[in-house]
């Protein structure tokens, strides 16, 4: 009777183990053992290879197996073929290096439900014995411009859309940028195994371009990153031209409001004002659109998916759209045409139209005023000159600063203080950060600093430097912020490039001295103050308005 159940129960091992594997688990599992191997294998890591040829090898092989004892020992009969990897000395941890772990997470590879015993041990194994020479296809250099490139990857001249291999190839390669290289990984609303396993299905069934860059376009997105933008080539010899609103709009209530005229006569000519209302789009309501684009545009945060929405929403191939639009309490539909981006865009494109405005200058009871969008670095003595006897001075951020971040702080500081920490990867063990040494500081010692009030402006519309101005302007003595929350996307861009499209993530990671994470959050106002549509119909900076009252009242 024992034996009896011995022999049943072995056999119940042996057919879970030799159960079929779906394609699709096959190509998401291949995909993190292709980009595991190209960071850490010795062999593949220092260049030896020509790894999408190995790719482009594989995947027949992957293809015809049947099971996951089959599949498995491809996999194990690839790596072997790779050459040997030599057992080195163990690795011990640097000293004084700081580990951050959020993202590092290689316990896939004991996955007994895909790989054998002796697969997972060979894959702990390359682990153990990584690569630690200069990695071939990753360069991080804080003191380069781009900081984060993806070296000599093979560039395919002849890319169609039509070879499945040059599809699954793209799609492999972002994947494990993100893996390994995304210190923001972990702050993901979906895993990132998940969206893997998700979006095998839509590249390998791309009939087309439109299909295909859909998918990336998809893929991005689901980093929940603010940096991330996708950009799709303009393909030779198409007519498509992409066609704009004339105006600068804002969500509100689940409504469009136009916040600023780009074309005067255009906007004039189809009776569009500042404080126009708008409900539908194509008879959809703005709560619809809403919901039905939130896989197609990139955001760390709701309120830059909303300030990305309208622009999307309001331009597209046609040459015109169905609005409806709420004026006097009456809905009324009509149909506005939209420009190409030369029209549509015609006040932007006046020659000296950014001129006009004032880098800095005093507000009515003593109160001065910067435009960090137009300061510049030579700016800034002037700048200190003229306000350093204002009782406040506003520092407008809802823009993208220009670099003048650490000399305002020394005007505005008594001595050094500690405003960021950052992590950064380590190359020599993927998918591990570390936290870089020290903490940053802005200021110097300066006994005549300002002893006014400081009042920083942000919105949706501080991203990156902007935000990491405020992070460094908020240690003034006596400061405030007032707005709403940011863009929550601190740090440099790294590029990823392919053929018809380029996009961008953060490359490295950006917190508080106290570790507090800035992605996604953003910089979070002391004050909450958001435009309304009353404000915008009647002229008013909302946000302007609520940092003088509180200058002025103390409230």
């Amino acid at each position: 009777m024992k034996n009896k159940i011995f022999l049943l129960f072995l056999f119940a091992v042996q057919t879970a183990f030799s159960s079929n594997i779906t394609e699709n688990q096959k190509l998401a599992t291949i995909c993190k053992v292709w980009g595991f191997l190209k960071y850490y294998h010795p062999n593949v890591a220092d260049g030896s290879n020509n790894w999408d040829e190995q790719l482009f090898t594989i995947l027949p092989l992957v293809e015809k197996a049947q099971s996951q004892e089959e599949f498995s020992l491809v996999l194990e009969n690839w790596i072997n073929n790779l050459g040997e990897v030599k057992e080195i000395a163990p690795i011990t941890k640097q000293k004084n290096v700081e580990y951050f772990d959020k993202n590092f997470n290689l316990s896939w590879v004991t996955n007994s439900k895909v790989f054998s015993k002796s697969l997972s041990k060979k894959l702990k194994f390359i682990e153990k014995n990584r690569y630690q020479g200069k990695q071939y296809y990753v360069q991080y250099d804080l003191d380069n411009g781009n900081i984060l490139q993806f070296n000599n990857e093979v560039k395919y001249a002849d890319f169609k859309l039509t070879d499945k291999n040059l599809c699954i190839l793209t799609l492999f390669r972002y994947w494990n940028y993100v893996e390994y290289f995304f210190p923001y990984k972990y702050q993901m609303d979906q895993k990132w195994d998940i969206t893997l396993e998700k979006m095998i299905p839509l590249f390998t069934a791309a009939k087309n371009e439109d299909d295909f860059y859909d998918a990336m376009r998809r893929l991005t997105v689901k980093l929940n990153d603010s940096h991330v933008v996708f950009y799709r080539y303009s393909t030779p010899g198409s007519n498509k031209i992409l066609n704009y609103f004339p105006a600068k709009c804002k969500i509100i209530d689940e409504k469009i409001v136009v916040t600023e005229i780009r074309a005067d006569s255009l906007a004039e000519a189809q009776n569009i004002k500042i404080g126009t209302v708008i409900t539908k789009v194509n008879n959809k309501t703005i709560k619809e659109i809403i919901a039905e684009n939130r896989g197609l545009i990139p955001a760390s945060n709701v309120a830059v998916y909303l300030d990305r929405l309208t622009e999307s929403a309001l331009s597209g191939y046609s040459d015109n759209v169905q609005l409806e639009f709420l004026q006097n309490g009456k809905y009324i539909t009509k149909t506005i045409n939209w420009y190409n981006e030369h029209d549509s865009h015609r006040n932007e494109y006046k020659k000296g139209a950014k001129i006009k405005k004032e880098k800095f200058k005093v507000l009515d009871n003593n109160i001065g005023y910067v435009d960090m969008e137009i300061l510049q670095a030579k700016n800034v003595p002037d700048m200190i000159e003229t306000l350093q006897s204002t009782k406040a001075i506003i520092f407008d951020i809802r823009n993208h600063p220009k670099d003048t971040n650490y000399a305002i702080a020394e005007f505005l500081n008594p001595e050094p203080k500690e405003f960021v920490k950052f992590i950064d990867p380590d190359l020599s063990f993927p998918g591990r950060y570390i936290w870089r040494n020290g903490i940053e500081t802005c200021g110097r010692i300066n006994p005549n600093y300002y002893k006014g009030k400081v009042i920083l402006l942000v919105n949706e519309k501080s991203i990156s430097h902007s935000e990491y101005s405020a992070m460094c302007l908020k240690t003034a003595p006596n400061a405030t912020i007032i707005g709403s929350q940011t863009a929550g996307a601190d740090g440099a861009n790294a590029c990823f490039q392919s053929n018809g499209f380029q996009t961008w993530f953060t490359c490295y990671g950006v917190f508080y001295p106290d570790k507090k994470e800035t992605q996604r959050i953003g910089i979070v106002p002391d004050i909450e103050v958001k435009p309304t549509i009353k404000g915008i119909q009647e002229g008013k900076d909302e946000v302007l308005d609520r940092a003088l009252q509180f200058i002025n009242k103390g409230k």
